[in-house]
């Protein structure tokens, strides 16, 4: 069990004064085979089950009544040909004990259970499915083609879970900092494996190692390139090239499966160029006004306009942009060099609960999604609140692909200097990231300090 059976059972209390009615089905997540069956991907367990019953093991699905204490773990136990390649593994009844809950029954029991549920005139609130495997269940279960598996998400109960998992409590923000200590780890270890001739791959390999060494294992798959222009860039062949930069965009997860995810840009020769120097100070000025403006209340679209504005003074003092910063941004003409969002949600999952739908998570219904480039690309508008956990990650791209689709559309010509944009074509990109909790008067940064200024990342480098 990751936490204490009694936070378990407040979570699913406080799910009961969200929902009024009827009764919450959730799907744990099974192995999921690589080639075969008994060759699977490492598992990993479905979020919103961890955060309800904390079990960690395949094959497990869950009903909660919403209108009494009843709650019913349907599995199975190991059975003897099981146990002889895997070990027996503990009794269901007991792990569910654990969790706090009474009964357990077979998992061929289930489609009976949410069937009698159902012929009772009670409404069988589901989550969005998100894996394969849960569409079919869901298409079985409740007799209806898997096209239409999706249809019966109910937004009542993707609305509540949001309200439960946003306010972290003081056991996941232990669980994050804990993720973080890992993620210092590994960054410190590619400051000082990051040098010319390396490859990627090496430096990646090395920071990996390090967690499967701690018993952990990454949050998302690790971002390490010299192509730092591409948002997420999973390649890793690339030799690392005198005078370059190189973005470590990487994460761990903690023993209860709570994400970090930091990111740090270096220089592979270990000094930053003067040029180099100028963007990333602009991008840690960014960073550090976006923090300076984060407290209950305020609107976290409210914050990354104003490292928008921030970013593009900058770019105008460079000469890569003109005119007015303000109109500039409200144009969209900054998106050239910031395409996406400041940030997101953090917590269980890496960009929090996403599977749920991000609309969900990160807007309300009346702060809604901006379609304009760049702008539509952030995950989190909606107002802060106490106990909120975020990461906070501007950052500067230098995309010739994307400069020069605009400039042949005629973008945004008042407002940026495409000539000026041709001695950055090479640079690549900075992105500087942490993971923020929102507190009662501000925001704190989660997790031990992660050198982040240029003299602390070349001093380490040296």
């Amino acid at each position: 069990m990751l936490f204490d059976r009694e936070v378990y059972l407040q979570r699913r209390s406080a799910l009961r004064r969200l929902v009024s009615s009827g009764v919450a089905l959730f799907l744990g997540n099974d192995e999921s085979p690589m080639n075969y069956a008994d060759n699977p991907y490492p598992f990993r367990q479905d979020s919103t089950f961890l955060y309800f019953f904390g079990i960690d093991r395949p094959g497990l699905a869950a009903l909660v009544d919403l209108e009494q204490e009843r709650e019913i773990l349907f599995g199975d136990d190991r059975s003897v040909e099981e146990a002889v390649w895997m070990g027996p593994g503990e009794r269901l009844v007991e792990v569910g004990g654990r969790a706090g809950v009474r009964q357990v029954l077979r998992r061929a029991d289930l489609e009976e259970a949410v069937r009698r549920e159902r012929a009772s005139g009670r409404k069988v609130h589901v989550l969005p499915p998100y894996r394969p495997e849960h569409v079919l269940k869901l298409a079985f279960i409740f007799k209806v083609p898997p096209r239409d598996a999706s249809r019966l998400a109910s937004e009542e109960l993707i609305r509540a879970v949001v309200e439960l998992r946003s306010r972290k409590g003081p056991e996941e923000i232990e669980q994050l900092e804990e993720a973080l200590e890992l993620c210092a780890a590994m960054q410190l270890e590619a400051m000082k494996r990051t040098r010319p001739g390396v490859l990627e791959r090496e430096v990646v390999s090395a920071m990996e190692g390090l967690l499967l060494s701690k018993g952990s294992r990454t949050s998302f798959p690790t971002i390490f390139t010299m192509r730092g222009e591409i948002l997420h860039n999973h390649y890793h062949g690339n030799v690392l090239q005198p005078g370059g930069l190189v973005i470590n965009d990487s994460g761990a997860e903690s023993p209860a499966h709570y994400a970090g995810d930091i990111t740090r840009t270096l220089p592979v020769s270990g000094k930053f160029d003067p040029l180099q120097r100028d963007v990333y100070q602009l991008v840690l000025k960014a960073q550090q006004e976006a923090l300076a403006a984060m407290k209950p209340g305020v609107l976290f679209r409210n914050v990354h306009l104003l490292a928008c504005r921030v970013l593009t003074e900058g770019l105008i003092e460079m000469g890569l942009m003109r005119g007015d910063p303000e109109e500039a941004v409200a144009a969209g003409a900054h998106a050239l060099f910031f395409p996406c969002g400041l940030g997101h949600m953090i917590g269980l999952d890496v960009h929090d609960m996403e599977g749920l739908g991000e609309d969900y998570v990160g807007y309300t219904e009346k702060i809604t999604r901006s379609s304009q480039f760049g702008l539509k690309s952030l995950r989190m508008a909606r107002a802060l609140e106490e106990s909120f956990c975020v990461t906070v990650e501007p950052g500067l791209y230098f995309n010739p692909f994307l400069a020069e689709r605009w400039r042949a559309d005629g973008l945004h010509r008042d407002f940026i200097d495409y000539g000026a944009f041709e001695k950055f074509s090479s640079f690549g990109g900075i992105r500087i990231e942490d993971d923020v909790v929102v507190t009662r008067e501000g925001a704190r940064i989660l997790g031990p300090p992660i050198p982040k200024k240029i003299e602390a990342i070349e001093q380490i480098m040296s």
